[in-house]
């Protein structure tokens, strides 16, 4: 039997509507929801980031406002931006567009946005309020995957569940807010030992390593719920996961597929997170 697949480009979309009614309620209220999103130099890919968060904000009616600083920008000049944005109450969510050129120090710059305005969950207050169960912004994309287990009615308390991966961005975050859910977790990373025999104990197995098809079927526990958090391209420029999807697809109860799994779900709680940070700014 094959399992149910996780449709994370649907849930977005769902999610995205609930925002445009969200944004359309505080716009009634006198608040505009704004993002302002900070791009320094050309990044192909940034670029495109950039253009599908612009695009997501007008349809929900988010006012987003870019600022595209070219790559000699200072240090000083793009510290002086971000300081500006934070007092600027027109102003609700802050997303400076990484990487950043080298001359450039990243953690100073995230550390300089505001923790309120801090609609991508990066800045250490939040990391901190998430470990510490405060009120907070959470990275958009474990955000997401919490979503797509609760809108799925997949059953958290008292599971066992598997990361594999321990980037700032997914793994860490993932773990506090698994916790959360009751479940109890374990982390695996490159130098964790029987990686295979401890993936199969998982309930939920959540791929975050950012390696092609690794997680094998031999990883996966009959009845499995599997998230795969992995963007990869193989040797056929084809998009793929960290999970060999065909595979064990035959073993999983639920699978999220890449593409239209994890992916579509990061934009949405973006947009989410901006309508919460201006709630929140106008309470």
């Amino acid at each position: 039997m094959s399992a149910i697949l996780i449709d994370g480009k649907e849930t977005a979309a769902r999610i995205r509507e609930e925002v445009k009614a969200k944004a359309n309620e505080l716009l009634e209220r006198g608040i505009p929801v704004t993002l302002a999103v900070v791009m320094v130099g050309d990044n192909p890919a940034s670029a495109v980031y950039v253009r599908n968060k612009q695009k997501a904000c007008d349809e929900v009616g988010i006012l987003s406002v870019t600022h595209h600083l070219e790559e000699a920008t200072s240090e000083e000049a793009l510290l002086k931006l971000v300081h500006d944005l934070n007092e600027d109450d027109n102003i609700n969510g802050i997303l400076v567009q990484l990487p950043l050129p080298e001359h450039i120090n990243e953690k100073k710059i995230l550390l300089a946005i505001d923790p309120d305005k801090d609609v991508d969950g990066f800045h250490p207050m939040n990391v901190g309020r998430l470990c510490t169960g405060e009120e907070g912004f959470v990275s958009c994309t474990p955000a997401g995957i919490i979503e797509l287990l609760q809108r799925y009615e997949i059953a958290t308390e008292g599971k066992e569940c598997v990361i594999i991966g321990r980037s700032n961005i997914v793994g860490k975050p993932m773990i506090q807010l698994m916790l959360k859910e009751n479940a109890t977790v374990t982390v695996c990373h490159s130098k964790t030992k029987n990686l295979q025999e401890v993936c199969a104990r998982a309930d939920i197995l959540i791929a975050a390593l950012g390696k092609e098809r690794f997680v094998k079927q031999d990883f996966v526990k009959e009845g499995a719920v599997v998230i795969d958090v992995g963007i990869n391209r193989d040797e056929n420029n084809k998009l793929c996961g960290d999970v060999d999807f065909e595979t064990v697809k035959e073993k999983a109860s639920y699978i999220t597929p890449v593409p239209g799994g994890v992916g579509p779900m990061t934009i949405a709680m973006l947009l989410k997170n901006c309508c919460i940070a201006g709630e929140r700014q106008h309470r």
